[in-house]
């Protein structure tokens, strides 16, 4: 964890954006001795919302099943698939 007082930035910001990118991990910045913001490299950021969109399905799918909620087969999932690109590649959008 990279820990840094929040004039760091203003001064160094090649330092702490080589710094994200390098370790791929946010720098957390404080201000009078408490945390203030969290700075991390763009590509870390968005895989970090991809990754919690993904659990956020994975953990709904979960509350459905557990819940009763029948879902499709595999063999409809196959279905819906092979029609979708058939639509695409007919030249039809949905």
């Amino acid at each position: 964890m990279n820990i840094k007082p929040s004039a760091v930035i203003r001064k160094n910001y090649n330092q702490i954006s080589q710094m994200c990118k390098e370790t791929g991990e946010p720098v957390y910045l404080t201000r009078n001795g408490e945390g203030d913001l969290v700075v991390m490299d763009i590509e870390a950021f968005v895989r970090r919302e991809s990754m919690l969109r993904l659990r956020e399905n994975l953990v709904a799918t979960e509350e459905d099943r557990l819940n009763g909620k029948q879902g499709n087969s595999i063999d409809d999932v196959a279905s819906m698939m092979k029609n979708a690109i058939k639509e695409v590649m007919n030249g039809k959008s949905r």
